[in-house]
């Protein structure tokens, strides 16, 4: 890593080490010290379960054993952030995915935000009950377009996110963020372009969203909301706005290296699983930026 920041790297470093789970500390040595990315795999895999899903608290706000959406669309990020180029081994376990996503994906195409098998194990209140809000479908359409797959399930759900993001006016901050990253993917750029413009009266002034239901005062940021440079999203915000951003996210790096999440902390082991991904993602998204 280069030290062109005013981040202290080493410290986020250590406080990985010290704090994160196994999947995060093999996911900083791929990214940013080439070790072999068969090491993510090997931490990741130990959440995948017999049916072809993923479970046992891999999404750390819904800790069931059982198969769950979320777990899929955590899944997924793994598998996208290492790609099929980089890992041969990774196309099998996206269509083996991709394949249990169909089996519990309702007609319309859409996936259920929480599984009936969730209930009765701890979860974060937005995940306690069974829901069949779809709002995880855009995210996962999107990460099966960056993976470069060929599913039948994806051609389904890719049309209900068209219907979804064409039609009524998106609602909800994390919804506006998922569709976001659908339309960032999906290899029609000028009809997601389009639909991106749709976004733009849902936005502040100062590019952010509100999350309904969640913390006093939270919201999303535009770096929440448009990941990467260059990305069709970033029409909504100007090149003022990402940088104050970028600012933003080096000033909020705590005293012990590591950065915090800003939505519910519910459980000790929810705290310290979200912490270490929410630091990786800070040092993605200013290696990203230019700013390491």
């Amino acid at each position: 890593m280069s030290t062109t920041t005013s981040v202290d790297i080493e410290a986020a470093r250590r406080f990985i080490y010290d704090d994160a789970r196994l999947l995060e500390r093999h996911r900083l040595a791929a990214l940013f010290d080439d070790a072999p990315s068969g090491r993510v795999l090997d931490a990741l895999c130990p959440y995948r379960n017999d049916d072809g899903g993923w479970g046992h608290a891999l999404e750390p706000d819904q800790r069931a054993p059982g198969s769950q959406v979320s777990a899929a669309l955590s899944a997924l990020e793994v598998l996208a952030e290492l790609g099929t180029a980089a890992d041969p081994a990774v196309t099998p376990l996206v269509t083996e995915t991709a394949d249990w996503l169909a089996s519990v994906a309702l007609p319309d195409g859409r996936v259920p935000h929480v599984l009936p098998s969730g209930v009765g194990y701890p979860a974060a209140p937005w995940m306690s009950e069974p829901s069949e809000n779809g709002l995880l479908t855009y995210a996962i359409a999107g990460h099966l377009w960056e993976l470069g797959v060929n599913h039948p399930w994806l051609d389904t759900a890719t049309a209900w996110c068209w219907g979804q993001v064409e039609g009524e006016a998106l609602e909800g901050g994390y919804t506006v963020e998922f569709a976001l990253h659908f339309l960032d993917a999906v290899p029609e750029p000028d009809r997601a372009a389009a639909a991106i413009e749709r976004v733009r009266p849902l936005l502040g002034k100062d590019g952010t969203i509100p999350v309904e239901g969640g913390q006093d005062d939270e919201r999303l940021m535009p770096l929440h909301l448009s990941t990467r440079p260059g990305a069709l999203s970033r029409a909504l915000f100007t090149s003022g706005q990402i940088s104050a951003e970028l600012d933003r996210l080096e000033q909020e790096q705590l005293d012990d290296g590591g950065w915090d999440f800003d939505f519910l902390h519910w459980s000790p082991g929810q705290i310290v699983e979200w912490r270490g991904i929410v630091t990786l993602g800070a040092l993605q998204t200013l290696r990203r930026h230019g700013r390491l």
